[in-house]
């Protein structure tokens, strides 16, 4: 299976040195499945020919707002409904997650509460899941076709699905500890200190990454995205 992954941002220099950048974050998630992973960065202008450049496709995460003024947004957003129209599967992270809504005619904003970084709990029908944060703008209005699924204490729409084909998500599943650290030591400087604190602590705990990674392998497969394979996680 081809998977085409939509870059929409450069990871920090400092988080590629440790770990590696989004190819590699993503392709780690999916070892051992097969795919042939070709990345397209987006975010420089190198668009796929269409939706049929791939056999499915992740849309990553950004530092940059679905709502800013830049000119590879438009046609990322024309591709992103193509894809859906073309019943391709389609993936979204965290900005993958709002871009998708928002061209869909959904609305993304900055969240009134503030960031969500680090270690959160989300529900997701009647499990609770610990995945890893590190945001502030939300989807704040849903388009009128989305099923929810999950939500945090914090972020409302955090899981959502678009027929059977298409799942976001606005945690992190490809962050794990080490990651996060490197963000708050490196990128924290815009975040409120009490928030650093409390990810810091929550560094050593475990999150429910390989839960999500099957999830999204079974939807990228074709398997219905509002399907959740697991019935519970550890917290």
């Amino acid at each position: 299976m081809i998977l085409g992954i939509l870059q929409t941002g450069h990871i920090p220099d400092e988080v590629r040195a440790k770990d590696g950048d989004y190819t590699a974050l993503y392709s780690a998630m999916f070892t051992g499945r097969g795919y042939d992973v070709r990345t397209y960065s987006v975010v420089d202008g190198a668009f796929p020919d269409g939706p049929d450049a791939a056999d499915a496709w992740l849309v990553t995460g950004s530092r940059h707002g679905a709502y800013e003024d830049f000119a590879w947004i438009p046609p990322l957003e024309a591709l992103l409904r193509a894809i859906r129209d073309a019943k391709r599967p389609l993936v979204g992270v965290c900005f993958g997650h709002q871009i998708i809504a928002q061209a869909f005619g959904g609305t993304v904003a900055k969240f009134p509460g503030g960031w969500s970084i680090g270690r959160q709990i989300y529900r997701v029908g009647d499990t609770e899941l610990a995945l890893n944060a590190w945001h502030q703008d939300q989807v704040m209005t849903l388009p009128e076709d989305a099923t929810h699924l999950g939500m945090s204490g914090s972020c409302k729409n955090a899981f959502v699905a678009y027929g059977d084909h298409i799942l976001t998500i606005q945690p992190h599943p490809e962050f794990g500890a080490s990651v996060v650290e490197t963000l708050i030591a490196h990128r924290g400087a815009a975040v409120p200190g009490p928030l650093l604190k409390a990810a810091t602590a929550a560094l050593p705990a475990p999150v429910d990454n390989p839960l999500i990674h099957d999830w999204i392998a079974s939807v990228l497969e074709g398997n219905p995205a509002a399907q959740i394979p697991f019935a519970k996680a550890s917290t």
